[in-house]
């Protein structure tokens, strides 16, 4: 239950008084200064030195002579071959620079049209030192396609005729994220299209409430099955879902809907793929990358990049830059940042909190100094830039600005709360949940450091886990769903559990929330991706929003939920008020009770029990009424509240707090 106060005499109440300050890493902080006064030395500055997209892989000029420029320091030499010369692998030699750079100038046709025609097929030639011939993908290519009965990707030169231009939309003062994977935004078994999402998923999201969309698997990855995380061309849109031009198209429709879109970015490593990937791309297994051990990342079969090279860096930034630009993403979620932060890359590895596991020679400082630089640059080139760090680490001052010190974050992941969730639901009765340890998980976070909050994400969703509704609710799900016929007690229990754990993890978890695709309605099952392993199956690759359009079943209650939580959100503003003051957490009677944005949350989680007259705690005195129930019978409750009911407060001091009030029924879990 929610209560919105109607008529108050007093403000909100005031953020703590106690004062948290972040520790500084004041070497870090002198290293990365170090770094932009090298890139106004030796670059113009870091805003020409991120825009090196425009003069690395190729690029036409004014007059249709195309230029190619790459580096590759292991290299004996270079050549460019293709549809263009007919496959000549010697015919167009690079020319060797300064600092293991390449270029080549190739000038326009007779008729004065470019040498190499939009969507025609290139490759690198590369010649080592050790006499091998290898072909290769231009670290810097903006497209890349594969035939359907191939493993191997193609570089493709994509140069549209005419560029696609959009605005972006204001930041949100709450931001509430719809994590999407394009390809399996569909209830078809096959991969979906970037069309398909912004024609039938993008109104979806809009009527759902949410303003920000999280896009996963877009940078092109090989394998389908890594969902994304594998990634082999760091500048290509990728092109199993449809064309740049398509994915431009998507973003342009969300900013028109007033949703901003923010790119799941790879930047903790690469994958191991040669032919077409990063991966020796000179010859030599330390372009990209560090040699030997260093360079190899156990757990992911994976390469880690050597931050300290300058080359290196040229390239991460300018990827940074060049999908805020081309593609007028928002912003970015970094992927893997516990592995980039530390030399063990947190395998093995657990976190207690101690500074002693963020502060030593453990720490990875190049990694560091990187994702300070990258914060540093994209909240300096774009102001309403948001970017979000996945980290389970905990690491200090990761959302303090750089200036402070910090890595210069906007949010990280509260990644400690859907595995709470699942840790209940698996090993616990109804009765013994711990309303304290539950409470504890939702508000433990460092203050002034803003968390996105989720009760789970596409991670939870994965083959070998089950959604929260399939572990609530698991095979009655397939049979028992029906809104014509009366609810067992497994669907019962499950459908209002369901909308309990995500209410609170919205109010209480952090200063954002996150809910991955199809997850708002309960989708049963799991997710896998076509693999060797389930014989290329796409029958779990898929998101069944089918289930929702079907007026008599169940999945359509906790749409409805799901969207009234975020309406009522953004009327309120609760993600964007100071941490919630938690006025209960009663483990005998199993109630929690919160207010944050001058909202009262109410919670009665026992299994049996109901209670009238139930004295809450309240700050600002006045009227209150229902704003939100979960009991209403179109979210799949039992309607046992009249919203008519007011509220009145009364001087009586209660939990710490000046004022109270009576709630005349607070229902238990199941009728």
């Amino acid at each position: 239950m929610v209560l919105k106060v109607e008529e108050s005499t007093a403000h909100s109440l005031p953020p703590p008084t106690i004062p948290v300050r972040p520790e500084t890493r004041t070497c870090n902080l002198r290293v990365c200064h170090s770094q932009l006064t090298l890139l106004e030395e030796a670059e113009g500055g870091f805003d020409q030195f991120t825009r090196s997209y425009k003069s690395y892989g190729v690029h036409r000029m004014p007059d249709n002579s195309l230029v190619f420029k790459e580096w590759a320091p292991a290299a004996e030499a270079l050549f460019l071959t293709g549809d263009f010369n007919g496959w000549d692998n010697f015919s167009h030699p690079y020319a060797k620079k300064d600092f293991g750079k390449w270029e080549l100038h190739i000038p326009p046709k007779e008729d004065k049209t470019p040498a190499v025609a939009h969507n025609s097929k290139l490759k690198v030639v590369v010649h080592t030192r050790m006499g091998e011939r290898l072909y290769r993908i231009s670290p810097w290519a903006k497209y890349v396609t594969r035939h359907e009965k191939s493993v191997i990707y193609d570089w493709v030169h994509w140069d549209p005729p005419q560029p696609y231009i959009h605005p972006r939309p204001q930041k949100p003062r709450s931001l509430r994220i719809y994590e999407s994977h394009v390809g399996i935004a569909s209830p078809e078994g096959k991969v979906a299209s970037y069309s398909n999402f912004t024609h039938n998923v993008l109104p979806r999201i809009k009527d759902l409430g949410y303003n920000c969309i999280q896009l996963m698997a877009i940078m092109e990855h090989a394998y389908y099955a890594s969902f994304g995380y594998q990634v082999t061309s760091f500048f290509a849109a990728s092109s199993r879902y449809g064309t740049p031009e398509e994915l431009k198209e998507l973003i342009d429709v969300a900013h028109s809907l007033g949703i901003i879109v923010l790119l799941d970015v790879v930047h903790s490593h690469a994958s191991k793929n040669t032919e077409d990937g990063l991966n020796s791309f000179d010859g030599s297994d330390s372009c990209f990358f560090h040699s030997g051990p260093r360079g190899e990342h156990s757990l992911w079969d994976s390469r880690l990049f050597n931050y300290s090279g300058w080359e290196v860096l040229r390239f991460l930034l300018s990827n940074l830059r060049w999908w805020m630009e081309e593609y007028r993403f928002d912003g970015f979620r970094f992927d893997g940042v516990t592995s980039m932060l530390y030399h063990h890359h947190g395998i093995g590895s657990g976190f207690s909190g101690d500074y002693a596991e963020y502060f030593g020679l453990h720490v990875d400082e190049d990694s560091i100094v990187y994702l300070m630089l990258a914060n540093h640059i994209l909240h300096t080139l774009y102001q309403d830039c948001i970017t979000i760090a996945e980290d389970v680490s905990g690491m200090p001052t990761l959302c303090r600005p750089v200036q402070e010190g910090g890595l210069g974050f906007d949010f990280r992941l509260a990644m400690a709360i859907p595995d709470k969730w699942i840790q209940i639901l698996k090993e616990f009765k109804d009765e013994d949940w711990n309303m304290g340890n539950i409470v504890h998980t939702m508000s433990n976070r460092r203050y002034g450091e803003k968390c996105i909050a989720y009760a789970e994400s596409h991670d939870q969703a994965l083959v070998g886990d089950k959604t929260l509704a399939f572990w609530l609710m698991d095979k009655d799900m397939y049979t028992n769903m029906s809104a014509l016929i009366p609810m067992n007690s497994v669907i019962d229990r499950g459908i209002q559990l369901h909308k309990m754990m995500r209410l609170l993890t919205h109010g209480l978890g952090g200063e954002g929330y996150l809910n991955f695709m199809g997850n708002e309605f309960g989708h049963p099952e799991w997710l896998d991706f076509p693999r060797v392993g389930n014989n290329e199956s796409y029958h779990y690759a898929r998101r069944q929003f089918n289930l929702v359009d079907m007026d008599h079943l169940r999945y359509r209650q906790l749409y409805a939920f799901d969207r009234d939580m975020n309406r009522t959100e953004d009327k309120y503003g609760w993600l964007a008020a100071p941490p919630a003051y938690i006025s209960a957490k009663h483990e005998g009677d199993k109630v929690i009770v919160f207010e944050r944005a001058n909202v009262i949350f109410i919670f009665n989680f026992h299994p049996t029990n109901s209670y009238s007259n139930y004295r809450v705690a309240v700050g600002p005195p006045g009227k209150y009424k229902i704003k939100l129930d979960s009991d209403e019978i179109h979210y799949g409750g039992h309607g046992r509240l009249d919203h008519n009911t007011e509220f009145f407060t009364e001087p009586m001091e209660f939990s710490n707090l000046p004022n109270s009030m009576l709630v005349s029924k607070l229902y238990y879990l199941l009728p």
